[in-house]
């Protein structure tokens, strides 16, 4: 079955907005495992607008599931963070340097030989390496050749295209591009505007899907339904 990550950093931007600890980011780590998330997800960012690079070192310390930091290894900074915590998996992701969200995949055609030389860094401090693509057969091909452990599937178009109403359409290049990387070994991971309403049907047509991180939407649905309940939700959407 595939496995939930919560991705925390929408608590960490509610933290951030009174510059003290409350939320605490650790606590709320603590039970969102307690409540039955699989993962902890976080996204530092150069000017640490939500995740600081300190959370990382203090959540290090008290995640008992999946740690997965995600991020872009083209800020040594980023690099640096990784290594020095050995989370379980870090998911490459090819953000610009103010970037307000995720919006596109890697070009691992055009950045092959850079994929494999980050990717090799962190392979042999032992850390699983997921990498951010576009459901795009030949981004997908390329993949495989960088050394990747794993893809994940950037899902934007995929949301935008369920909630327009149109959900076989929406999900068929991803269920290509699921196909593809089995094929060819690599675990599959999705994430970007996944949500209650659409989790289901993604998690039933790709059955091989490894994991999906989820925040944003997830933070919201707590804010009316509480943490665990919104938790136990999407698990099962994930079990449909």
């Amino acid at each position: 079955m595939t496995r939930l990550s919560v991705n925390i950093n929408k608590i960490a931007t509610l933290r951030n907005s009174r510059g003290a600890d409350n939320p605490n980011l650790v606590q709320v780590a603590k039970d969102c495992q307690r409540f039955g998330a699989e993962g902890i997800t976080v996204h530092p960012r150069p000017d640490e607008r939500h995740i600081r690079y300190q959370d990382v070192y203090d959540l290090t310390k008290i995640v008992t599931t999946e740690f997965n930091i995600e991020g872009n290894p083209k800020e040594d900074k980023f690099v640096k963070l990784v290594l020095d915590n050995k989370p379980h998996q870090v998911t490459l992701v090819p953000d610009a340097l103010n970037q307000l969200t995720s919006d596109h995949g890697w070009d691992t055609i055009k950045e092959q030989e850079y994929l494999k030389e980050i990717i090799a860094k962190f392979k042999n401090a032992g850390i699983r390496v997921s990498i951010f693509v576009d459901p795009v057969e030949e981004m997908v091909r390329a993949a495989a050749t960088t050394g990747t452990d794993r893809i994940e599937l950037y899902t934007e178009a995929y949301a935008r295209a369920f909630a327009a109403g149109n959900k076989e359409k929406a999900v068929a290049p991803y269920v290509h591009a699921a196909i593809i990387a089995k094929e060819l070994g690599l675990g599959i991971n999705a994430g970007h505007d996944l949500d209650r309403f659409n989790l289901a049907f993604l998690a039933k047509s790709i059955p091989a899907m490894d994991e999906v991180s989820i925040g944003h939407a997830l933070i919201a649905d707590a804010l009316y339904l509480g943490l665990e309940n919104t938790i136990q939700l999407y698990k099962r959407a994930l079990a449909i």
